[in-house]
């Protein structure tokens, strides 16, 4: 007899890992650290992502890739809300993030609510797992308690991981971060609902390492479709989809793609040609003959671990009144 639905039982697993991952890592979050200071701190948080996302359905990727961003620079702690004429928010692969905005609003509301109590790296936090579940995927629990941190320099974003990394450098950064190659290939996924601009991947469309052809690791069916979209020479800022056929549902089409040689970016399709993590691509594809893993769970325990990177609690950091200053 089943007493527990499917998301249930994921949730369940999610509730436990998180628990779990904050014992461990013994970084200062926990499941419900705002329950009798700021009761309604999720809820609100949900609201600002929920009426964004509405509204501009970019912001939702946007969202992810500011935590994603956040907790590879320093850790999580909201550094790149940070305006500052050289902090990492100028820097040039933060150039294009989006959804400042609805932090901010989201920080309004919780002032309001309850002033000088949540800080801006939480609401990151949550931000990014409500964008996911505002595309059709799965939450996951976010151990809270994070403090805002009090430095943001662009030079210190030199190490973030770029779309042009070969896959041994890919693992060498999140192991870095204290993160594995599933991880790497699961938090990899969030390029479901992700768009990239043609100036990213184009080099790989005409004269690829200087061969005048393209990256024959290209499914060359593909090929005429992604120079269609970035001819040779042609806008660079014009954006396409990660996920091609899936772009803006949270779901694990976007490791069919990579299977299928139907990769944007250079990064990502080096995921499917290294045996390292093509294994992972095929297990969240559930390939017969390998333990299959659910990407929606994987995702959300990839998440809590990478969202628990060096995190500031107890006495370092602050909590900000305004996201985009120090106090």
């Amino acid at each position: 007899m089943e007493f527990f639905s499917s998301n249930t039982k994921q949730t369940l697993l999610l509730v436990v890992f998180a628990t779990l991952i904050t014992l461990t890592l013994g970084q200062g979050t926990r499941l419900g650290f705002y329950r009798t200071s700021c009761p309604r701190v999720e809820s609100i948080v949900q609201s600002a992502v929920r009426s964004a996302v509405q509204s501009n359905p970019t912001i939702a990727p946007g969202l992810l890739r500011m935590f994603f961003h956040d907790c590879f620079v320093n850790g999580c702690d909201a550094s790149i809300l940070i305006d500052g004429s050289s902090s990492e928010k100028t820097a040039l692969p933060n150039s294009l993030l989006r959804g400042f905005e609805v932090i901010d609003a989201a920080k309004t509301q919780l002032e309001t609510s309850c002033p000088g109590v949540v800080s801006c790296a939480d609401i990151l936090a949550l931000a990014a797992r409500d964008s996911v579940v505002q595309t059709g995927g799965t939450g996951w629990p976010v151990p809270l308690g994070r403090r805002d941190g009090l430095v943001s320099r662009a030079a210190d974003t030199t190490n973030l991981p770029a779309f042009n990394d070969p896959i041994n450098v890919q693992i060498r950064k999140f192991t870095d971060k204290g993160l594995n190659s599933q991880d790497l290939v699961a938090l990899s996924g969030a390029h479901t609902i992700g768009t990239a601009a043609c100036a990213l991947f184009s080099y790989r469309l005409y004269n690829f390492n200087n061969t005048n052809g393209p990256d024959t690791t290209i499914d060359p069916a593909f090929l005429p479709t992604l120079r269609n979209l970035c001819p040779n020479g042609g806008d660079g800022s014009r954006r396409v989809d990660l996920d091609t056929g899936s772009v803006g549902r949270f779901d694990n089409s976007y490791y069919a793609n990579l299977r299928n040689r139907r990769g944007v970016l250079e990064s990502d399709a080096a995921l499917w040609n290294d045996p390292t993590t093509q294994r992972f691509v095929q297990r969240f594809l559930g390939v017969r003959g390998l333990l299959g893993l659910t990407f929606n769970v994987e995702f959300g325990r990839s998440m809590i671990k990478m969202g628990n990177i060096e995190v500031k609690s107890g006495t370092q950091g602050q909590i900000r009144r305004v996201c985009n200053a120090i106090n």
